[in-house]
């Protein structure tokens, strides 16, 4: 089981740092359209499109990545006293019965958007605007998927913790 759990982390682990780069290249892309607008006076609604699809791509595609390294948003009113063993059923507990349906919910709903935008062949509504803005839809897709891939690994780390027969704290 541990060589799965490694297994799937590994995808979250890779996609993070390579989607990390589209942070670099969002804030290379915002310094020139900041530029070209206030010192040529001239702006390309593209550049600002890419920027908000690189804003998606560094914020979705990496969700599960920072849940890979327990960056995520969490309410800890009492969670840092727990015992490992107690972590470990809030965390089994909360991706059976929270995590893993809104996934699931969220692939098949965004799925069936993503789909539509793609056969219709949905372009950006501005006049120079981006072509293809089902890749948006489908990176929201391929977030909730990569985000579902370390529930998964996460439920399974839990459950080792869990079942492991010595105390852990």
């Amino acid at each position: 089981m541990k060589s799965l759990i490694n297994f799937l982390e590994a995808i979250n682990e890779f996609a993070g740092r390579l989607f990390s780069w589209a942070t670099v290249l969002m804030v290379v892309l915002i310094c020139t359209e900041v530029i070209l607008r206030y010192v040529f006076n001239r702006s390309l609604i593209w550049m600002v499109e890419l920027e908000i699809y690189l804003f998606a791509f560094s914020f979705l595609l990496a969700a599960g990545y920072s849940f890979k390294h327990d960056k995520h948003v969490r309410v800890d009113l009492f969670y840092s006293n727990y015992s490992e063993r107690k972590k470990a059923w809030i965390n089994l507990l909360g991706g059976i019965f929270f995590l893993l349906p809104w996934c699931v919910i969220s692939i098949i709903g965004c799925l069936k958007y993503a789909n539509i935008s793609w056969r219709i062949g949905e372009v950006s509504q501005q006049p120079g605007g981006l072509p293809a803005v089902y890749l948006l839809k489908y990176s929201i897709v391929l977030g909730f998927v990569l985000l579902l891939i370390q529930a998964i690994a996460s439920i399974l780390q839990s459950f080792l913790t869990i079942s492991s027969k010595n105390e852990l704290g």
